[in-house]
């Protein structure tokens, strides 16, 4: 049986191991604690996935509640994808905020993942890694 719960107490350590586990380790700074840290504590919505008391899913969120949710984190340890796992963590964060449309980037290898659950694509994304960009 899988329970999903709205997240208050994530350890780093917790949060490092369900990000190597899902294979998302390669796009997240998990060599570095503290930065983790502070993406648990300044993340406003963050939802789990248990299974016999061990996490097996996190979907972690910025939101204002009304009007846009950005899921920035969402992973589920390898042994456990491809059974609705993820689905379930979407569909919990956005019950959360059911006014606020819910935006997320994808991995590449999961592009093709989030049309499948019901998601719409839009093509208008922009990001800045390095203020010096900016011309």
């Amino acid at each position: 049986m899988i329970t999903y719960t709205l997240e208050k107490k994530l350890s780093p350590e917790a949060f490092r191991k369900i990000l190597m586990d899902s294979g998302l380790a390669a796009r997240r700074p998990v060599e570095d604690l503290e930065r983790l840290r502070a993406m648990i504590e300044n993340a406003t919505l963050i939802v789990t996935a248990h299974s016999a008391g061990k996490l097996i899913g996190i979907a972690r969120s910025v939101t204002d509640f009304v009007y846009c949710t950005y899921l920035s984190d969402l992973a589920v340890r390898q042994k456990y994808q491809g059974r609705g796992i993820g689905t379930e963590l979407i569909r919990q964060t956005k019950l959360q905020a059911p006014q606020a449309k819910l935006i997320l980037l994808s991995a590449p290898a999961a592009i093709t993942y989030y049309p499948k659950i019901g998601m719409d694509r839009h093509e208008f994304c922009f990001y800045l890694d390095d203020v010096q960009q900016l011309k």
